[in-house]
């Protein structure tokens, strides 16, 4: 059982990379071989340049090394889970440019006929999971939509064909939160992570 922790903060000091840390030790615990990604360490490429927009509707649509690296972790993972903050009710910019430049076509899915019928391509997905923490409480993520859980559960399962399981792990109102809360959350991560079979 192989799983890749995807980690997005630009501060390795943050609640997100203890986060990813708890996650880690979690799925070590239940026997997975985990890479942790830290997008941020790594200083994963921006957006995409003129090159790659030009390439993606192509049989070669990465260009890029770290990029290619990744896909093919991708294509041999049984687990994704992404560890972020919401900012903006999203997921920071160096995940959204992740999931951009590496879930592309002959990655996560295939553009298939005439009409170009969308093909998941993630069935080796047993599991996605969503670690996040919000400032706001629960009432105004709901308000919002949360558009980074929105497309971390619904567009990656149905990438998956729906096999896998799909989890999501939140925080809300994180500024406010004591310290013994936020203990009792990273303790939750590491139990839930540890219980993935």
């Amino acid at each position: 059982m192989h799983a890749t922790v995807l980690l997005a903060h630009p501060d390795p000091d943050s609640f997100a990379h203890a986060l990813a840390n708890r996650a880690v030790i979690g799925l070590r615990t239940a026997g997975w071989t985990v890479d942790l990604i830290d997008l941020d360490a790594i200083d994963y490429p921006g957006a995409a340049t003129p090159d790659e927009w030009r390439a993606y509707p192509t049989a070669e649509p990465i260009l890029d090394d770290v990029v290619r690296r990744h896909a093919d972790l991708i294509r041999h993972t049984d687990a994704l889970v992404f560890v972020y903050p919401t900012w903006w009710s999203s997921v920071p910019a160096v995940l959204k440019s992740w999931m951009e430049r590496t879930l592309v076509p002959g990655v996560a899915f295939t553009l298939e006929g005439p009409k170009n019928r969308l093909v998941p391509q993630l069935t080796n997905l047993r599991y996605v999971v969503g670690i996040t923490t919000y400032g706001s409480p629960w009432w105004y993520v709901k308000l919002v939509n949360d558009a980074g859980r929105r497309t971390i559960s619904r567009t990656l399962g149905l990438l998956a064909r729906g096999h896998a399981s799909r989890r999501w792990l939140a925080l809300y109102s994180l500024d406010s939160r004591s310290t013994q809360s936020r203990q009792k959350f990273l303790d939750r991560v590491e139990r839930d992570m540890a219980a993935l079979r």
